[in-house]
């Protein structure tokens, strides 16, 4: 083989490499969450996972039946909340909060984040899309 054919084909193989990677690596919220329907849920936060890609709040809310149930609430990465003004002591475990989300397609008590409001009014979410 000749230096030339080795050296296209192992450009070849870089460039779909470095144009298939971020396309494996991310995913559409659609297909995991069902934007059609909304979750309101009011409890209180049990842990808050401020990592990478996305940030994870968890609540632990009381069902009509007086079960008490864990649910997990799936938002932007960390800088994208920075940006949007949420820093990471912005929740904080023992807080009461109402979270209104869009529920998981085929995952019990799993919901992406659409508004956090606290006990007194403040939100520190608010992806509502209403001004």
């Amino acid at each position: 083989m000749s230096k030339r054919l080795i050296w296209l084909s192992a450009t070849s193989v870089t460039v779909w490499l470095a144009g298939a990677a971020p396309l494996r690596a991310h995913h559409s919220a659609a297909a995991i969450y069902d934007e059609g329907k909304t979750v309101t849920v009011q409890g209180m936060v049990t842990k808050v996972e401020w990592t990478n890609p996305h940030v994870f709040i968890h609540v632990d809310a009381k069902e009509t039946t007086g079960q008490v149930v864990s649910w997990s609430f799936e938002g932007a990465s960390p800088i994208g909340l920075y940006r949007d003004g949420v820093h990471k002591d912005s929740l904080k475990v023992g807080e009461t909060v109402t979270v209104v989300g869009v529920p998981a397609r085929s995952v019990e008590h799993l919901a992406e984040i659409r508004t956090i409001t606290f006990a007194d009014g403040r939100k520190v979410f608010d992806r509502s899309g209403k001004p």
